[in-house]
């Protein structure tokens, strides 16, 4: 209660006459979901992102917000430490295509990371094919086979929405003045012969190119196409739709040798998925592809994730979940389908993450341990051992690269205090050798403690890292930022953060990572745990991380933060409804706050895999207790909230924030802790921020959390 007081008091001295932004209340809609009158849908019209009352409403809450820290001293100090602490230079992991080795590179405070190539891995580099700045940024990309052509994708402001380019190697101009438009969660896959390639997209939405990423219509009807180069899109072959199942997505492969398609389809984000081929040498005498390819079924059934590795000749390597929850390696021979699949390399106790082949034969495996890598490489078709290579204790692999064709790999590996380490694996020579190590300016690793504990939760033991500078006195006074996001079969594994390394230096402060259910840090079964009807769990979990850290006196309510983005979102949005007295702050991200209509907008039905279907009975009932929208109570006092979102963000559209913000205002408008806003603008779901775009947000974000927690900024 002292602590309420407390920030009540300095709320009410630095905002003299405040009030919350008025936003009109539609108090005669209701909508009757089966059979229940749902009320809490008086902010619809915030639904609505051309409205000139949405647009009011994001400038008074953006105003509000920025008066609020703007007088505070903390802001200032806390972005140039940031803009010092983000000023290092940064390497991608290499890859190799054709004759030329490529790498990202930034070298501190560039808006966007720029493509490197250089002929040999001791060359000198120089820029090459793509040097964006500012809100445009790079979404997918490849090469063609031998190396010739590049097809780039770029997204604006940070929308799914793509506008794909392609130029020849060592020219600084694309092939084509019109860019294909309309891409979205696609790939780009050349055919060997190397006169196209295969992209996803959808039929254009209802706004113009220049509002593209701010409309909500419901993404439906992806379509795979393929493109000439050189020619028109209006002339791109259409190689695959299914307008009887209209939310289905696609992705294309093609084998190793050129010759096969590989077809994946999806039916939401659960990982089940079907699986066809079509032959090209069969039907078109070659690599090439002049119509529409016959696809033949090898999975046609919903019922486990395959993902295709790769092919020696006619038998087709895949990875699955079938009868395996951490996965195993199995193989498929096409001119003998009735054998169906043979298992190669057995699940082990340690699910299998990702899978790369290099070397002709060599299948790399790196397996998540309790939420750390170790790595294996095994022959790809008798599955037979062949070594391990050793990764330092807690690290990550952040990035790994190589193909068939080379017997060498680069992989890149880092942990909460090491910004990055790649090394170069030669298969040949049997040597790992380090390639390039990052450091950062000022920072020393040995400053910090990094541990895992288990702490119990309900019927399972939940893995959580805790980092702190040394000598941590656990008093039950420590800022503290807890961390998770639970959902989706996403492992969220450690990583090296400027923000959390500032919060712990800048303000004595502990950071905790929940590895919650529903993630895939230990499998189908983790995720399963924590979906559906079981949605729940990843809420107790995330509320017994919270009781762990207090009971182990490394903070209290007053001072333990609350942060996730997306289905993280959620996750605090669901947390501060619950058990509010457990926390001085939760700030949402990107959230998905209304549970019965995230399903109606852009790619929201695919999420009916975690959420479920709220158009079913069972689903709504189960989704209308625990949306962190029509769940707000104003009976209880909540710490202060801050709701994070992006105009263009049009993965969870912008009106799960501005619908939840508007209803806690209004419910708790008694309440002694602030509830806040905060809207970027040029923005979308959080990949292609700009370098100031992302300085900006943390300073904004940790200035909000010194005024709220009373943390006080160690200078």
């Amino acid at each position: 209660m002292r602590r309420i007081q407390s920030v009540a008091r300095y709320f009410q001295r630095n905002m003299t006459n405040f009030v919350y932004p008025t936003v009109r209340r539609d108090e005669t809609q209701v909508d009757i979901l089966h059979k229940t009158a749902v009320k809490v849908y008086i902010y619809r019209h915030l639904e609505d992102p051309d409205a000139v009352e949405t647009k009011a409403f994001v400038e008074a809450q953006n105003s509000m917000f920025q008066n609020f820290i703007k007088t505070n001293t903390v802001r200032n100090k806390l972005e140039a430490k940031l803009t010092d602490m983000f000023n290092y230079e940064r390497y991608g992991v290499p890859f190799k295509k054709g004759n030329n080795y490529y790498y990202f590179h930034n070298s501190g405070l560039q808006p966007q990371s720029v493509l490197y190539t250089q002929k040999t891995v001791d060359d000198n580099a120089s820029p090459n094919i793509l040097s964006t700045d500012g809100t445009i940024s790079l979404g997918t990309y490849n090469f063609s086979e031998s190396g010739k052509f590049f097809g780039y994708a770029l997204s604006a402001s940070g929308s799914d929405w793509l506008n794909i380019h392609v130029r020849e190697v060592g020219l600084d101009k694309d092939l084509e003045e019109t860019p294909l438009k309309w891409a979205k969660f696609t790939s780009i896959e050349f055919t060997h012969d190397e006169r196209g390639f295969f992209y996803n997209r959808y039929p254009a939405p209802s706004v113009s190119q220049d509002k593209a990423g701010t409309e909500t219509d419901s993404s439906e009807n992806q379509m795979v196409y393929y493109h000439r180069i050189g020619t028109s899109q209006d002339d791109d072959i259409l190689i695959y739709k299914d307008a009887e199942h209209p939310t289905q997505m696609f992705s294309v492969s093609v084998s190793d040798c050129g010759r096969y398609l590989i077809l994946n389809v999806s039916e939401n984000c659960d990982p089940k998925n079907l699986v066809y081929f079509a032959d090209l040498e069969k039907q078109f005498g070659g690599n090439s592809v002049l119509g529409v390819p016959q696809f033949t079924p090898i999975i046609d059934k919903w019922e486990a994730e395959y993902s295709w590795i790769a092919n020696q000749g006619t038998t087709f390597l895949f990875q699955t979940t079938l009868n395996s929850p951490k996965k195993r390696i199995i193989k498929y021979d096409l001119t003998q389908p009735p054998l169906g699949f043979v298992e190669v390399i057995a699940e082990t106790e340690n699910p299998l993450d990702f899978v790369n082949v290099v070397d002709k034969n060599k299948l790399v495996l790196v397996y998540l341990k309790d939420v750390k890598h170790i790595v294996q490489v095994h022959n790809l078709l008798t599955g037979e051992f062949l070594n391990s290579i050793d990764l330092p204790a807690g690290s990550i692999i952040k990035g790994m690269s190589g193909n068939k064709k080379d017997t060498e790999m680069f992989y890149g590996f880092g942990s909460f205090v090491s910004p990055g380490v790649i090394k170069r694996y030669d298969f040949e020579a049997k040597t790992d050798i380090l390639f390039r190590e990052t450091s950062v300016n000022g920072f020393d690793s040995s400053l910090f403690d990094v541990k895992q504990v288990f702490y119990p939760s309900e019927d399972a033991k939940i893995p959580m890292y805790i980092f702190h500078k040394k000598g941590l006195v656990l008093n039950n006074d420590n800022p503290t930022l807890l961390y998770a996001y639970g959902g989706f079969n996403i492992s969220i594994l450690p990583a090296f953060s400027v923000g959390w390394l500032t919060f712990i230096e800048k303000f004595n402060g502990v950071v905790a990572v929940a590895n919650i259910r529903g993630g895939a840090e230990y499998g189908q079964e983790w995720y399963d745990a924590g979906r559906l009807f079981k949605k729940q769990n990843c809420f107790t979990d995330f509320q017994n991380a919270a009781k762990y850290l207090i009971s182990s006196k490394y903070t209290t309510p007053a001072k333990l933060v609350i942060n996730g983005g997306s289905n993280g979102g959620l996750l605090v949005g669901a947390c501060l409804n619950q058990t509010p007295e457990l926390f001085g702050l939760g700030i949402a991200e990107v959230g998905v706050m209304d549970l019965l209509r995230f399903h109606k907008f852009t790619i929201g039905s695919a999420w009916t895999s975690d959420y479920g279907n709220p158009d079913v009975k069972e689903d709504f009932e189960y989704a209308y207790k625990i949306s962190p929208l029509h769940n707000v109570d104003g009976s209880k006092v909540y710490p202060a909230v801050l709701i994070i979102t992006g105009d263009h963000d049009d993965r969870v559209v912008p009106l799960h924030s501005m619908k939840l913000a508007a209803t806690m205002q209004f419910e708790l408008k008694e309440n002694p802790n602030p509830i806040m806003m905060r809207i970027n603008t040029k923005a979308g779901h959080g990949a292609g921020k700009s370098m100031q775009q992302i300085i900006e947000e943390a300073a904004d974000k940790y200035t909000y959390l010194s005024i709220v927690l009373n943390a006080k900024y160690m200078d």
